[in-house]
């Protein structure tokens, strides 16, 4: 196996070192460069229990955050990577070890500072991700238990949303904005229904998932067969749900900036109608 040579420890837990195929790269591991020397001979395979930074870009984000965070919180955020990556048992995206670090640094600064960001979407992630919010909240556990600081359950949102980026290869951008469009169009149900959606229902976790099953298919431009017949009695039994169903179509539309199919509307309407027939 083709080895990893030292070029210059930055910290205990981070080294830079040059590689055959990699060139220079970022090793991060919990003490990877306590006493190590220049030149010194790391081997790939003892390089597998760490996390190597291979992305250029990456690396000279990940350098420009480590002055602001202490040895020891250091090693908790390597531990909780770690964590992520054996629970999850899939690759995770290079990406995690910049975002999820510059993320948790400063929510312990804001902690410590009594400037908790309130995270508007804790239902929806935990619908939509229950394994990466799972995961998360063991994360959060651990750094409760590891810091001096409390991380509140807001926390658990954004991590898993760290997560699920790290996992899915998308962006943490791209994310965001498609809990912002579940929020935009659950807002409007309640609106137009004059209701408030009860988060631990059934009823509201089938729509949240049917919401995010639509983004998913009208991004990929998959087509579902449209029951023409079924169409026609929604239409006419249930007006106010056909009509709403239609209302965030054109929702989604604006927001995706892609068409989306009309068979749509029909099992949007199935959805609203039972959430419906629940207030009635």
């Amino acid at each position: 196996m083709e080895a990893f040579r030292v070029k210059k420890v930055l910290n205990n837990n981070v080294l830079i070192a040059s590689h055959p195929q990699y060139e220079e790269s970022v090793l991060i591991g919990k003490g990877i460069g306590f006493n190590r020397k220049k030149d010194e001979i790391i081997s790939e395979e003892s390089a597998e229990k760490m996390f190597v930074l291979k992305n250029e870009k990456e690396q000279e984000q990940y350098k420009k955050i480590l002055p602001f965070i202490d040895n020891d919180t250091l090693e908790v955020i390597i531990s909780a990577t770690e964590m992520i990556r054996s629970k999850m048992e899939s690759h995770l995206n290079e990406h995690i070890h910049v975002a999820l670090t510059d993320h948790i640094v400063f929510a312990i600064n804001r902690i410590r500072k009594g400037l908790a960001v309130k995270n508007p979407f804790v239902s929806e992630t935990k619908i939509l991700y229950p394994r990466e919010y799972e995961i998360a909240r063991e994360v959060v556990d651990y750094i409760n238990e590891s810091t001096d600081v409390y991380l509140p359950e807001g926390e658990v949102g954004f991590i898993a949303l760290h997560i699920h980026s790290a996992v899915t290869d998308k962006q943490l951008s791209e994310i965001n904005q498609h809990s912002q469009l579940i929020a935009k169009l659950i807002e409007t149900v309640e609106r137009e229904f004059d209701i408030h959606l009860n988060k631990d229902s059934t009823n509201y976790m089938r729509l949240v998932r049917h919401l995010r099953y639509t983004i998913d298919r009208v991004l990929t431009g998959e087509k579902v067969n449209e029951p023409e017949k079924l169409a026609f009695f929604l239409k006419q039994e249930f007006p106010l749900c056909y009509n709403l169903a239609w209302k965030l179509i054109k929702i989604m539309q604006q927001s995706l900036r892609k068409p989306v199919y009309d068979a749509e509307v029909v099992y949007l309407t199935m959805h609203l109608q039972r959430i419906q027939n629940k207030i009635l």
